[in-house]
């Protein structure tokens, strides 16, 4: 098995992003799988991020290394800052309505106010 940093900076090469390289660096200290479920994301995502593959969404996977690896937070309207990944899974929630309780509520309506939530996220 190849080290997950030399693979993502072959594979990315010069314009290597940080978030990738923390991705990485994530992955050597413990594994792919591991990595990928505190993402909840799949081993093969992340194992095609790594290797400069992945054609789905880069801005997501981002946010969500951001949010779980590297502290990023964003200003949600309605519950203040909150890491980057919880955003994006409220963004996938906003989606349906639910009325399961208040908050859900609370948040599909802001949720789909807000200039972060674009559709596909």
């Amino acid at each position: 098995m190849s080290d997950p940093v030399e693979t993502a900076r072959a594979a990315w090469g010069p314009e290597l992003p940080e978030w990738v390289l923390r991705l990485a660096e994530e992955c050597a200290s413990s594994s792919q799988v591991k990595v990928a479920k505190q993402l909840s994301r799949s081993a093969s995502l992340v194992n095609q991020v790594l290797k400069g593959k992945y054609k789905g969404d880069l801005n997501a996977v981002e946010a969500c290394v951001r949010g779980v690896f590297m502290s990023g937070t964003v200003t949600c309207p309605e519950l203040g800052a909150i890491p980057s990944n919880e955003c994006q899974e409220w963004r996938k929630k906003s989606r349906n309505f639910g009325n399961a309780n208040r908050l859900r509520v609370r948040m599909f309506r802001a949720c789909n106010g807000c200039a972060l939530n674009q559709k596909g996220h």
